[in-house]
C-alpha cells in the first residue's frame, strides 16, 4: 500500500474529484511502468515471523535499507514505517503483517523495472543476511497462523483491523498473510482509460491463474491454487471485486467517482493522527457534515487516501493498478509488468484483447473470477478452457512487446520476461501446482523447504 498523503487543498464538489482523476491523462510518450511487490520476512534459523522491534526486527531492516539506498525516512510520529527516494523514484513500505513492499519508480521499460527489482533485492540481501533474515516470494504466508503474525505499528492498519471482521470473514488474512505483485500503467484519455480498464478487468483472472502461488496455509495445502485470490472474495464486498459497472454504457471518470463515493471510508488523517471513521460516508465529508469532523470539508489528501482503501481487481487512480496476481519468484516479478504492458501499451494488442472479451457477460466474468482461485487454468469462460484463452492472451502480449521494440543494451526486447508464463502454458501447470507436487514428493509433506527454495 502506498504511503498516505497530506495535502490540505480543500475539495468542495464531486466535479473536483472527477477533475483530479482526469489529470492522470498523459501523452503516450509519457507512459510509464510502476511495479510493486511484497515479500514475507522470516528468520533463517527456524523460519519464524519477524516482529517490528528488536535488534533483528523490521525496523532494523528499514534502518539498514536507509543506509544502503540513501533514501529518506517515512515516519509516523517517531516511528520509522518506510523509506522514499528523494529524487522521485520508488518507496519502501510495510504491509500490516510485516510484508516488505517495494513501490517502484515510474520507468520506461520492463528492462528498467527488472533492473530496479534486482537492485532492491540485492540491497535487501546485504541488509538482511547479517540479521539472519530471509524474504519469501509467495502469495500467502505458508506456515504461521494469524495469531503468530506480528502487527506493524501503523495507524491505518489498526483501524482496518478493527473494521475487517464486520464486513467479511477473511479480511484479516488479506491484511496480515497475503503478498502480491502489481503493475501500475497509464492512460491517455478517458476513453483510453475505459478501454484499458475493461480489457484488464475481464482478463485479470487470467493473470490470477498464471501467477497462482498460494497453495499452503499453516503448513498444509489449503485446497486452492491462489488462496490469496480466494481471500479477496471474502474481504469486503463494498470495496473489492470485478466492477461490473465498468462495462456499462456511460463508464468514465464520473462513474468511478460515484462508485468511490459510495465505498465506506476507513479513516481521515490530520497531521500524524488517524481518525477512525470506518463505515462512514465520504459524501458527508464532502458536504461538510461528517459527524467526526464537524464543520470540516474534505481535503485532496482525504480523497487520495480514500481511493487507496478501495481494492477492486483493477483500481483506478491517476493510473490503473493491476491487482490480481500472487507474489512469486524474481522472474515472475518481471513477468507481470511484461504481461500487462504488452497487452495495454500496444494499440493492436489492446484492441485484440477487447475483441476477445467483448461477448463475455458480467455473470461469466464473475463466475471465472470465482472459479480461478481453486482451479486456476482449469477454469472455463464462455465455453472455452481458460488455458486456451491464456495462451491466446500471452501471445497477444508477446506481439505487443515485439511491436514496442524497447531494447536493452544487448539488443533484446521485452518478450524475454514472458518466459515464466510461457513455461506455465507449455506445461499447463501453475506455480502453485508445482509447489504442491514438491510438497507431496521431495518435501515429504512439509512446507519448510519453501523457505529455502522460494527465498529471494
Amino acid at each position: 500500500m502506498a504511503r498516505d498523503t497530506l495535502d490540505a487543498t480543500p475539495i468542495r464538489s464531486r466535479d473536483e474529484l472527477v477533475a483530479w482523476l482526469e489529470e492522470g491523462n498523459k501523452p503516450e510518450s509519457a507512459f510509464r511502468i510502476g511495479t510493486e511487490h511484497e515479500k514475507i520476512p522470516f528468520t533463517l534459523g527456524r523460519h519464524e515471523p519477524v516482529s517490528y522491534e528488536g535488534p533483528k526486527g523490521i525496523r532494523a531492516v528499514l534502518e539498514g535499507m536507509k543506509t544502503a539506498t540513501g533514501w529518506d525516512p517515512i515516519l509516523e510520529g517517531e516511528t520509522l514505517i518506510g523509506l522514499v527516494d528523494p529524487h522521485g523514484g520508488g518507496a519502501i513500505s510495510l504491509e500490516p503483517g510485516g510484508q516488505f513492499e517495494l513501490s517502484g519508480a515510474p520507468l520506461a521499460s520492463v528492462h528498467e523495472t527488472c533492473s530496479e527489482i534486482n537492485t532492491h533485492l540485492s540491497h535487501l540481501r546485504e541488509v538482511a543476511d547479517p540479521l539472519s533474515l530471509g524474504f519469501l516470494g509467495i502469495g500467502m504466508s505458508p506456515k504461521w497462523s494469524r495469531a503468530e503474525t506480528p502487527v506493524m505499528p501503523k495507524g491505518r492498519y489498526r483501524i482496518m483491523a478493527n473494521y475487517m471482521p464486520k464486513v467479511g470473514t477473511l479480511g484479516l488474512d488479506m491484511m496480515f498473510r497475503t503478498c502480491t505483485v502489481q503493475v501500475n500503467l497509464d492512460f491517455s484519455s478517458e476513453s483510453d482509460m475505459v478501454r484499458k480498464l475493461r480489457a484488464s478487468l475481464a482478463l485479470q483472472p487470467v493473470a490470477t491463474a498464471l501467477f497462482a502461488n498460494s497453495p499452503f496455509t499453516e503448513g498444509k495445502p489449503n485446497g486452492f491454487l491462489s488462496f490469496r485470490s480466494e481471500i479477496w472474495r471474502h474481504t469486503d464486498a463494498d470495496r473489492s471485486g470485478m466492477l461490473a459497472f465498468a462495462f456499462e454504457e456511460g463508464m468514465g471518470f464520473e462513474r468511478y467517482v460515484d462508485y468511490a463515493l459510495d465505498v465506506p471510508m476507513y479513516f481521515v488523517k490530520r497531521g500524524d493522527a488517524y481518525i477512525d471513521v470506518a463505515g462512514s460516508s465520504f459524501r458527508d465529508l464532502l458536504a461538510g457534515r461528517h459527524p467526526a469532523l464537524p464543520g470540516e470539508t474534505a481535503t485532496l489528501s482525504d480523497w487520495v487516501n480514500h481511493l487507496s482503501t478501495i481494492f477492486p481487481e483493477v483500481r483506478l487512480k491517476r493510473f490503473l493498478e493491476m491487482r490480481g496476481a500472487d507474489a512469486g519468484p524474481w522472474a515472475e516479478l518481471c513477468a507481470l509488468p511484461a504481461f500487462w504492458v504488452g497487452l495495454l501499451y500496444d494499440s493492436v494488442s489492446l484492441q485484440a484483447a477487447l475483441d476477445l472479451v467483448k461477448d463475455w457477460t458480467a455473470e461469466q466474468r464473475q463466475n471465472l473470477r470465482d472459479d480461478v482461485p481453486r482451479v486456476a487454468l482449469g477454469a472455463e469462460i464462455a465455453g472455452r478452457p481458460l488455458l486456451e484463452v491464456a495462451k491466446e492472451v500471452v501471445a497477444l502480449s508477446r506481439a505487443g512487446l515485439v511491436r514496442r521494440r524497447k531494447l536493452d543494451s544487448q539488443g533484446r526486447d521485452e518478450t524475454r520476461f514472458l518466459a515464466p508464463l510461457e513455461e506455465v502454458l507449455a506445461s499447463g501447470r501453475t506455480p502453485a501446482e508445482v509447489l504442491l507436487d514438491r510438497y507431496a514428493g521431495p518435501w515429504h509433506g512439509s512446507v519448510e523447504p519453501a523457505f529455502k527454495e522460494l527465498a529471494y
